[in-house]
């Protein structure tokens, strides 16, 4: 079974707890043994599987912003010379994209008698690296 979610984000850095969703899709779905895979369709987004508490969340807006500075040169975001896969109403992201080679495009969890294994502060979270856009997720449900 599969689905997919679609939403606009706010802005840059933004963490989304999707978790209560994919929860309900993989209650919906019956299977009680098996795994399911949350993904993203971008490549300046992310999601993680981290601890929703406000100030690690602060720790780790400033670890991203740290690890790709908006104040640095990107050689993507030159369109002077850039000439593959640009868009007409393309924007100044290198950063996200230098953001998102640190984290994961998915996230694969373990369904045990129907339900998502989880640690206990364990939560799914969907990372806006750039500026606010519409996005996507997807969620594959595979297992009995």
């Amino acid at each position: 079974l599969n689905k997919t979610i679609e939403f606009e984000t706010k802005g840059q850095l933004e963490f989304i707890d999707i978790t209560d969703e994919v929860k309900d899709f993989v209650q919906e779905s019956q299977i009680k043994e098996g795994i399911v895979n949350v993904q993203s369709l971008h490549t300046s987004a992310a999601l993680i599987v981290n601890e929703n508490e406000p100030l690690l969340i602060e720790d780790f807006k400033k670890n991203l912003k740290a690890t790709a500075p908006l104040d640095i040169e990107y050689s993507h975001d030159d369109f002077n010379k850039r000439t593959v896969n640009v868009c007409p109403d393309e924007c100044i992201n290198g950063h996200a994209h230098c953001k998102a080679i640190h984290l994961l495009v998915s996230a694969t969890l373990n369904l045990i008698s129907g339900e998502m294994q989880l640690g206990q502060w364990q939560r799914i979270f969907f990372i806006e690296l750039d500026k606010s856009k519409l996005r996507k997720i997807q969620i594959l449900i595979l297992g009995e």
